[in-house]
């Protein structure tokens, strides 16, 4: 019987998630990530947990059926917490776990360029659709 050494194991583990296979479930990971409403959610959670009323003003334009579409996924996912406290109203808060944690570093690079790159883009959009 061969015998698997650690780094066997680890290239094994790293075989099972590769998302330039199809049926990687790692695909349905990123079509979460990218979405704009996860990046904006993750990010204005960055610094204290919200409530959703706080939540659906912080975030300008998204509907109420997409802010609650888009927490249920990401708690689904293990990205986010909600948290009931049995007070008159109901108080539900949303905070990041520690998973979201680690994600929201990346997400908020991500928001931070394209506030920051919009105006490049916008130049190339017009030049590409003057063409």
């Amino acid at each position: 019987m061969a015998t698997t050494t650690a780094g066997q194991k680890r290239a094994e583990a790293k075989r099972e998630y590769d998302a330039y296979i199809a049926a990687c479930p790692s695909r349905q990971l990123l079509d979460t990530v990218a979405d704009k409403w996860v990046t904006l959610v993750l990010t204005a959670l960055a610094d204290t947990p919200l409530r959703y009323s706080e939540l659906s003003r912080r975030i300008a334009g998204v509907s109420q059926k997409m802010l609650t579409q888009t927490l249920r996924t990401l708690e689904r996912d293990g990205l986010v917490d909600r948290a009931v406290t049995a007070t008159v109203p109901v108080r539900v808060d949303y905070t990041l776990t520690p998973l979201g944690e680690s994600l929201v570093t990346v997400m908020a690079g991500v928001k931070t360029w394209a506030e920051a790159h919009m105006p490049e883009v916008q130049r190339a959009r017009r030049r590409y659709d003057r063409r």
